[in-house]
């Protein structure tokens, strides 16, 4: 079992949530539950939006089953460039610079100096959100 996943209950999954679809990080949007029939359990149906390439996603299990859920990890970073379609973050606490893909939505508000929040998880980095500016 790798590191970021961990495994819980499809009864667990709530809208807001994270869920693994197909091997993406997604968040939970939507969640419809059948009843159960006469041989057979009830099934979930989520649907998700992967955190980072924005495809929508759905799954369908079974509510008894186990569903992946990855690790997502939240952190600040510093604005120190914006190009056409990527700002080169820098990590406060351990100075680290990387580059990363700015959302459509958020690049007008992107200025160097300023402050946004990264989801991290599976080796790959998105902003999710901008914090202040510089």
């Amino acid at each position: 079992m790798p590191d970021d996943i961990m495994y819980v209950s499809m009864k667990e999954i709530k809208p807001g949530r994270f869920i693994l679809i197909d091997g993406e990080p997604c968040r939970v949007v939507e969640l419809d539950m059948s009843s159960p029939g006469k041989h057979g359990a009830a099934k979930m149906r989520v649907t998700a939006v992967g955190i980072f390439d924005n495809q929508k996603r759905t799954l369908l299990k079974p509510s008894s089953a186990d569903a992946e859920v990855p690790i997502i990890i939240k952190k600040k970073a510093q604005i120190v460039s914006v190009t056409e379609n990527l700002a080169q973050l820098m990590d406060p606490d351990t100075y680290e610079t990387y580059d990363v893909s700015v959302p459509d939505e958020m690049k007008p508000q992107l200025k160097p100096g300023g402050e946004v929040e990264v989801l991290e998880s599976m080796g790959k980095k998105a902003i999710s959100r901008i914090l202040g500016s510089g």
